[in-house]
């Protein structure tokens, strides 16, 4: 049976499979390790009190899957997460690549009536400042900016990984979710995109994590984790 309330650290964890099985990566503890950089053993005993509450089950092959109970608690979590990002960058105009880790500090205390008024407050925004679905099953299906051919268009969608090291350079070179341009040089290092009236170029590591539309578009493909840059503090997902 599970809990009525998980604790801080079960929505730690339970807010990290919840990114990992959005993004379409096999829930492994060794996945969850990488993203939130903790050692195996804390993440196994972790996945061990998760079991016995009753918000994951645990395949034969260690894969991990979401009960009915966990899968609600998870989704909460992440969409208050989102919430008060918007909330911060649209109401008190906090930049954006700097509320993702003021929404990790605040999303376990906010009760019911402050949800509800920042749900009023951003008005008809439907995702966060990075691009991710705020109510659940409203994601855009998007392919890794760093799959895209020379010479196609492209759409900003999201950035995949949120550390906040990771964020600041996506804001420094002039990168948003809805920017709109075309793909000019591009080699194993680098790949620039050419908007109306500016220039950004991006590495090509960091482009495994920006998800955008593109036209034409390569097959869709979840990145892979060993090919997705960490943050120096923990892995955005």
């Amino acid at each position: 049976m599970s809990h009525d309330q998980a604790t801080v650290a079960e929505e730690e964890y339970l807010q990290i499979i919840y990114w990992l099985q959005e993004a379409g990566l096999p829930i492994t503890g060794a996945n969850i390790a990488r993203a939130m950089q903790v050692s195996a053993p804390t993440v196994h005993e972790m996945i061990g009190r998760l079991e016995g509450d009753g918000y994951v089950t645990r395949a034969e092959d260690k894969i991990l899957s979401f009960t009915s109970s966990g899968r609600e608690h998870a989704s909460q979590i992440v969409r208050r997460h989102r919430l008060i990002e918007r909330f911060l960058t649209d109401v008190f105009d906090i930049p954006w690549d700097q509320v993702h880790e003021e929404a990790e500090r605040l999303e376990h205390w906010m009760s019911p009536v402050v949800e509800e008024r920042m749900l009023r407050a951003i008005g008809d925004a439907k995702t966060c400042p990075h691009g991710h679905p705020i109510f659940e099953g409203e994601r855009e299906q998007g392919v890794p900016l760093a799959d895209v051919e020379q010479g196609a268009t492209v759409r900003i969608l999201r950035f995949e990984n949120e550390a906040e090291d990771l964020l600041h350079y996506l804001k420094d070179i002039g990168l948003h979710p809805g920017l709109k341009g075309k793909l000019g040089h591009a080699d194993d290092e680098e790949i620039v995109i050419e908007a109306d009236d500016s220039t950004h170029s991006i590495t090509r590591s960091v482009a495994e994590t920006v998800s955008v539309v593109a036209n034409p578009s390569p097959p869709v493909r979840v990145a892979l984790p060993d090919q997705l840059v960490l943050g120096r503090e923990r892995y955005g997902r």
